[in-house]
């Protein structure tokens, strides 16, 4: 009412009480119709390629991780629809940004995740840093249809293969040697691929996944690439999209799980302003996530 305010003190003086009350009220409904045009009244949500300020990006959830905000002067890398980073980028996000532990408690740390993939992590306590990669990759594949391609070598070698399961063959420990034992063909869906998967998990790890990457150089990173240390204690995590300005400069967003199971979740950038989860690619020696130190030389690209 105080636009109004200078024009209504005027007829105030002029017009009768009556007529008074007339405007009044039309001057109300006048101020609700602006609120609902876009552009009026009050600020419109700014849509998720609008948002350059990390203060305000940090209240907005977007659909999926391609909604996330680009810093001003950033263009996303242009992917082929059948490669890897394209299907990380497309992963829908949940709307709450909680971590949640496969047993149903919240993670103590909540400080950690900038947002949570809307993805689930199982009933045990299985699907952890390594094993939440290796979950990644095969649903990658299995959306390509390429099931030959879903297998990861065990501890001593033995390869899981998501074609060998659904033939009906199953792993054991014996020993210190991992068997194959016959048992029930099934069919090629996505419940069979999360039963082969505890598998995989139970069997394989940080110190197992080397046997499916390779080597490469930081500063050729791309999405679906995996910084890690091998080994107990060890950890691995993602890089789930990257984006590059004018000048050559690139960043990108890092997705981890941890110990124990939880939901996969991007990671904020501890070392950027209290809310950004991008991280800029360089020859610096160690990147510093919230759980975990890497360094350059620990990057590694899929087989």
């Amino acid at each position: 009412m105080d636009f109004y305010s200078p024009v209504l003190s005027f007829y105030k003086t002029t017009l009768s009480p009556a007529i008074m009350k007339i405007l009044i009220h039309l001057a109300i409904c006048y101020s609700v119709i602006l609120s609902y045009i876009p552009g009026c009244g009050s600020a419109a949500r700014p849509s998720p390629s609008a948002v350059n300020d990390p203060d305000q990006a940090a209240d907005y959830i977007p659909r999926s991780v391609s909604g996330i905000f680009l810093p001003e002067g950033y263009k996303r890398s242009a992917l082929p629809a059948s490669a890897f980073g394209y299907y990380l980028q497309n992963l829908k996000l949940k709307k709450d940004k909680t971590v949640y532990l496969f047993n149903g408690a919240k993670k103590p740390n909540q400080q950690a995740q900038y947002a949570v993939l809307d993805m689930s992590v199982g009933a045990r306590d299985l699907q952890q840093c390594a094993d939440a990669l290796m979950r990644l990759r095969a649903e990658y594949l299995f959306s390509e249809k390429q099931f030959g391609q879903i297998r990861f070598p065990a501890g001593d070698g033995t390869l899981i293969s998501y074609n060998d399961w659904l033939k009906g063959w199953r792993y054991k420990l014996s020993g210190n040697k991992l068997i194959r034992v016959p048992g029930k063909p099934v069919p090629c869906t996505r419940e069979s691929l999360l039963k082969y998967l505890e598998t995989v998990f139970t069997y394989c790890g940080t110190s197992t996944l080397p046997a499916s990457l390779y080597k490469k150089p930081i500063m050729e990173m791309q999405p679906g690439d995996v910084l890690l240390k091998p080994g107990a204690p060890g950890h691995a995590v993602i890089v789930m999209r990257m984006a590059e300005n004018e000048n050559g400069e690139k960043i990108y967003l890092l997705a981890q799980s941890y110990m124990p199971a939880q939901d996969i979740h991007l990671l904020k950038n501890p070392a950027g302003s209290r809310s950004t989860p991008w991280y800029v690619l360089g020859n610096d020696q160690h990147i510093q996530t919230p759980e975990w130190t890497f360094y350059t030389d620990q990057l590694y690209g899929w087989k």
